[in-house]
């Protein structure tokens, strides 16, 4: 049975908040609650890529997701006006289609731990090779799923949606359309062995409610798939354009790739598409603009505006798959042949020349560091809370993550909020006070 945009845009909230006199509409509500919020403050202080910036100002996770509801609100809005032209004629709830898909970018990365994605594996690795492996048999299978493979989709919708000590009841109380547009992987972690997921065991009756408000469908009770929100594709759309994009404008701007080499990979963009008149308007700006990375951020513009374009064309000619549930991959993969081999070699350029710099493997050791040491020592303190040592521990984090349970994944759950919300430099100076190292 196809989803309908009726329930997809639910106006639906866990809690009721707001006044009778909001001049704002529902969805624009929750992009602002997320742009308020302290969760998405801390990520200007959170690692993209590159070791958080000294002279040279490159993205970091906010500046990152800005761009992302960026680009996510004008694909939207290129789809709802081929929608409302074509097969949904008439339906006004589309009008407010990029602004839910805007403020789901915006929360995309909010569950991220300090340090990139290598936060994530220094986590999981506290799990499978520190001392937390002594817990395997204190939890759930389920819940052992989730401990050894900590995802930050996972995290940044249970930030959103948890009920946190002393918070309000519901999280953030963000409309159900917005949360179902954030959960790009609607399953959890069990059965084992998923390399993505989207929930943790705790917040799947949360996500299933969410689920049934937007009629969103279950593809698989036993393993607990359903199918994607279609304004999933576009909000994961968003991201792959913006990050792949805008890695390569970074590491020009730190050297790392010359101008030449910048300049040919986002010419290859403009070369695939066959349209004439982009190079033509390349080079008229050329001719004027001789700053080199005003020239460099010029392309970089026109091969994201390229890439919306063409990525609606894909939401709208895969439309009946995406709406009943069977479209299975990310748009970007169904570009065509030139334009994905374009974008295919800045992934490949990525791997080889940014993500695998010096700088930036310092960091993900720095992230292993740092992060193992104190999952470990907080995760003693919440098990074992007798010991002054551990109490004073525990008196160092905020009330609202202080567990209020003995049982041990929810003890656990808590030392992951606390260390997980963490910015790169107070996990950095926490790890130091605490071990005495001076500087």
């Amino acid at each position: 049975m196809s989803m309908r945009w009726e329930k997809i845009l639910s106006l639906q909230r866990s809690a009721s908040s707001g006044t009778e006199f909001d001049i704002r509409s529902q969805f624009q509500r929750d992009y602002d609650r997320i742009i308020f919020s302290s969760p998405f403050r801390r990520l200007q202080n959170k690692t993209q890529v590159f070791p958080l910036p000294g002279s040279v100002f490159v993205h970091n996770r906010l500046t990152h997701s800005l761009e992302v509801a960026s680009v996510g609100r004008s694909l939207a809005r290129m789809v709802a006006q081929s929608l409302l032209q074509g097969p949904e004629k008439g339906n006004h709830l589309l009008h407010e289609m990029d602004m839910v898909v805007a403020a789901s970018c915006l929360a995309h990365d909010l569950g991220n731990p300090p340090f990139g994605h290598s936060g994530e594996k220094a986590i999981s690795s506290y799990f499978t090779e520190g001392n937390g492996q002594d817990l395997k048999f204190k939890v759930s299978e389920h819940q052992w799923a989730d401990l050894i493979a900590f995802e930050g989709n996972a995290n940044a919708f249970r930030i959103l949606t948890h009920s946190f000590n002393g918070r309000r009841q519901g999280g953030y109380a963000l409309t159900f359309a917005t949360l179902a547009a954030l959960v790009k992987y609607p399953y959890p972690s069990y059965p084992p062995g998923r390399k993505k997921y989207g929930m943790f065991h705790s917040e799947i009756a949360t996500f299933s409610e969410i689920a049934r408000a937007c009629g969103i469908p279950c593809l698989d009770e036993a393993s607990g798939q359903y199918a994607r929100s279609p304004l999933v594709y576009l909000v994961e759309a968003a991201d792959d354009i913006s990050y792949l994009v805008m890695d390569i404008e970074d590491a020009h701007k730190l050297g790392i790739l010359n101008t030449d080499e910048t300049e040919q990979m986002l010419m290859e963009f403009l070369h695939a598409s066959g349209q004439n008149d982009m190079i033509e308007r390349k080079e008229r700006v050329y001719s004027e603009v001789t700053d080199t990375n005003e020239r460099i951020a010029y392309l970089r513009a026109t091969v994201i505006n390229l890439l919306i374009r063409e990525v609606s064309k894909i939401f709208m000619y895969h439309y009946e798959a995406i709406m009943n549930g069977s479209f299975d991959t990310a748009l970007v993969s169904k570009l065509s042949e030139n334009i994905k081999s374009a974008l295919d070699n800045c992934r490949k350029q990525s791997v080889q020349k940014i993500y695998n710099h010096p700088e930036v493997v310092k960091i993900e050791l720095t992230g292993y560091n740092v992060l193992g040491w104190l999952m470990n020592e907080f995760s003693e303190a919440v098990l074992n809370s007798g010991t002054a040592y551990n109490n004073k521990l525990l008196s160092l984090m905020p009330d609202q993550f202080r567990p209020q349970s003995d049982d041990v994944y929810t003890r656990i759950q808590s030392v992951l909020d606390f260390v997980s919300g963490m910015t790169d430099l107070y996990a950095v100076q926490l790890y130091k006070d605490l071990r005495g190292i001076a500087g």
